[in-house]
C-alpha cells in the first residue's frame, strides 16, 4: 500500500524551477527560462498528454540541472516528464533520447548505452543520438564504438558537440595537438556565451593546462567568463591556476564564488585543496567531509530509486584516496569496476586504490588497462610510474614519471611532488 501511495504521488506531482543562486540568479537568461517553463507547465496542466511541451520541459530540466549542479531534483523532473510520454509511446524517439541523456547524467551508464541503442534503431539518422552512443560507449570503456558513433555523427552534422566529442576521443587516445585542434573548431562553432560554448571553451583552456599552457588556459577561462558572467566552471579553472601560481587566496575567492552558484563536489574537493595549501588545514577537512556526506548519499539514492541519485563510487574513491581512507577507496573503486570493468579512468582509480593497499600485483594489472589507449593524461601518467616503481619495474617507471611531467601540467601539488622525488630514485 506505502509503494502504491508513492506511485500515485510521483505520477500527480507536478515539478517546476527551483530559484537560481550567485550570479546565475541575475542573468537575462534566467528570467527568460522561468517564463518559458511557466508556460509550458501551464500547458501541460490544460493537456496533461501534450507530447512537445513535454518534450520542452523535459529538456528545460535538464539544462538547469546542468546549470545549477541540482542532479538530484531535476533528474526525477525531467524523468517524470519522460516516463509521461513513454508509457503510452514506449518508442518515443525524442523521449527515448532524453532518457539515455538523463541516465548518462545519473552515471547510469549501461542503462543510458542501452536505451540509446533503442532510439537509434528507431532514427538512425539523428546525430544527437549518435552523440549520446559516443559518450555512453566512452564510459563502458568501448572505445572502438565510441569512435564508429562518433564517425557517424560527424557525418550528419558536424557542429559544436560533434567537434567537441571528436576532441575527447583524440584526448583518449592520446593527442593532444588533434584534441585542442578541435575543441578550437567545437568554440569556433558556438555563439559567444551560449552554455555549450562556454563550457567547450573550458575544457579548451583544461586542455592547455595537461599541456603545460598555464597563460593561454587562463585566457580561455577569463573569456567564458566574460561571455558568461557567474559561470562556475571557467571560474573554478582560473583558481586551479591561481593555486599553480601560489596565490591561494585568490584561488579561495574563485572557488568560493564557482560553489555559491553550483553543487559540484569537484568544486568542494578543489576548495578544500585551496584551503589545504594556504594551510588552512581545518576548513579544508570540514569541506571534504560534507563533500565525501553529499556524494554518498547521492550514491545510496541512486541505489534505491533510479530517477534520482548519481552512482558516486569513482569520485568517491578517488576523494577517499586522498585523505588517506584507503579500505573505502578501495570498496568504492571496486564498486564501480563492478559496472564497467573495460573503462580506462576506472582503471586507474582502482590500480591506484591497490597501489596504496600494498597490492602492487593488482595495481599493476589495471594501470596496464588504463594506459591501453596511449592516453597522455599527465595525472594517469604519474599514477602508472608511482605504481611501476613500486613494481620495480624502473625503466618503466622512469618513462612515465618523466611523461607525466613532461609539460609541467597543472596537476594536484601532492602528487607532482610525489613525482619528482621518485624521479630522484632514478
Amino acid at each position: 500500500m506505502k509503494y502504491k501511495k508513492e506511485e500515485k504521488e510521483k505520477e500527480t506531482v507536478v515539478y517546476r524551477l527551483q530559484e537560481r543562486t550567485g550570479e546565475q540568479a541575475k542573468s537575462e537568461e534566467w528570467a527568460i527560462t522561468k517564463k518559458t517553463a511557466q508556460k509550458l507547465i501551464a500547458a501541460i496542466t490544460a493537456n496533461p498528454t501534450d507530447k512537445k511541451s513535454l518534450i520542452a520541459l523535459a529538456n528545460l530540466f535538464v539544462m538547469e540541472s546542468r546549470a545549477t549542479g541540482n542532479y538530484a531534483y531535476y533528474d526525477r523532473a525531467a524523468m517524470k516528464c519522460i516516463d509521461d510520454i513513454l508509457k503510452p509511446e514506449p518508442a518515443n524517439f525524442e523521449a527515448l533520447t532524453l532518457k539515455a541523456l538523463v541516465q548518462l547524467s545519473q552515471h547510469h551508464f549501461a542503462d543510458g548505452l542501452a536505451t540509446a541503442e533503442i532510439a537509434r534503431t528507431i532514427n538512425p539518422y539523428n546525430a544527437f543520438v549518435f552523440g549520446i552512443l559516443v559518450d555512453a560507449n566512452v564510459e563502458m570503456g568501448r572505445y572502438d564504438s565510441a569512435l564508429s558513433a562518433a564517425e557517424r555523427m560527424m557525418s550528419i552534422r558536424p557542429d559544436l558537440r560533434s567537434y567537441a566529442r571528436v576532441s575527447y576521443l583524440r584526448e583518449i587516445y592520446g593527442d593532444y595537438p588533434g584534441a585542442i585542434e578541435a575543441m578550437k573548431m567545437a568554440v569556433d562553432a558556438g555563439a559567444a556565451g551560449d552554455e555549450a560554448t562556454e563550457w567547450s571553451r573550458v575544457q579548451l583552456g583544461h586542455l592547455y593546462e595537461n599541456t603545460g599552457d598555464l597563460k593561454t588556459a587562463a585566457m580561455q577561462f577569463t573569456v567564458a567568463v566574460n561571455n558568461r558572467p557567474g559561470y562556475p566552471y571557467p571560474l573554478a579553472g582560473l583558481a586551479r591556476i591561481a593555486i599553480a601560481a601560489k596565490a591561494y587566496d585568490k584561488a579561495v575567492a574563485f572557488y568560493r564564488e564557482a560553489d555559491s552558484s553550483i553543487n559540484n563536489s569537484a568544486f568542494k574537493e578543489g576548495l578544500a585543496e585551496a584551503y589545504k595549501m594556504a594551510g588552512r588545514r581545518e576548513e579544508a577537512k570540514k569541506i571534504m567531509d560534507a563533500a565525501i556526506a553529499e556524494m554518498d548519499k547521492n550514491a545510496k539514492a541512486a541505489l534505491t530509486d533510479e530517477t534520482i541519485g548519481h552512482y558516486s563510487d569513482k569520485e568517491l574513491a578517488e576523494v577517499y584516496s586522498r585523505t588517506g581512507n584507503y579500505d573505502k577507496a578501495l570498496e568504492h573503486a571496486l564498486a564501480e569496476y563492478n559496472r564497467r570493468p573495460d573503462n580506462i579512468d576506472v582503471n586507474e582509480t582502482l590500480a591506484w586504490a591497490f597501489s596504496n593497499k600494498g597490492n602492487v600485483n593488482k595495481a599493476v594489472q589495471h594501470i596496464k588497462v588504463a594506459l591501453k589507449t596511449n592516453s597522455q593524461n599527465p595525472t594517469l601518467l604519474c599514477h602508472a610510474g608511482l605504481i611501476f616503481l613500486k613494481a620495480g619495474d624502473k625503466e618503466q617507471a622512469k618513462k612515465y614519471l618523466q611523461d607525466g611531467l613532461k609539460n609541467d601540467p597543472n596537476i594536484f601539488d601532492d602528487l607532482k611532488k610525489e613525482t619528482v622525488e621518485a624521479l630522484k630514485q632514478l
